[in-house]
């Protein structure tokens, strides 16, 4: 939090047998440091802030300080994510007509990279942001344009803007 960086440098997993271990990143790319913009450090500072103290700090591998644990005290995973997103789904969609899509962490990053992409980020810095050792991964996996996005660059272009 003092450098305002986000590291990430090993990832939690768990196996089927419910152990939890603690990994390096997938690839070398994968680890990287992500600058924290402003939103980013207050919501991690409220995240902190109003996080009930565990009675037992889970350690796993050497580390404690787990953001967000579950109802036994476990830190939560990607498949805890996935079940929380798609609860939050199929609520929306049992009340409103116009149906939410299934929503996942992958998703997620993928709508991140879109919309960085759409803003006029910095194909490399996109590329390092996400931890992929190739542009292309980023620029043909997980970017997504459409008409619209043609159009609206095309007329930014001739604007001159």
């Amino acid at each position: 939090m003092k450098n305002r960086k986000i590291s990430i440098n090993h990832q939690l997993q768990r196996k089927r047998n419910m152990e939890y271990i603690i990994e390096d990143t997938k690839t070398a790319s994968g680890t990287r440091e992500i600058p924290m913009t402003d939103d980013v450090y207050q919501c991690f500072q409220r995240i902190i802030a109003n996080s009930p103290k565990p009675k037992t700090e889970p350690m796993i591998g050497g580390r404690c300080g787990f953001l967000y644990l579950d109802k036994d005290g476990k830190p939560m995973v990607a498949l805890h994510w996935e079940h929380y997103f798609m609860h939050i789904c199929q609520k929306y969609n049992s009340i409103y007509k116009v149906q939410m899509p299934n929503v996942t962490l992958h998703v997620c990053r993928h709508t991140f990279c879109s919309n960085m992409a759409k803003s006029g980020m910095n194909p490399k810095t996109l590329q390092y942001l996400m931890g992929h050792s190739d542009i292309g991964v980023t620029l043909n996996t997980y970017t997504h344009l459409g008409f619209e996005d043609a159009q609206a660059e095309l007329e930014r272009v001739a604007s001159g803007g």
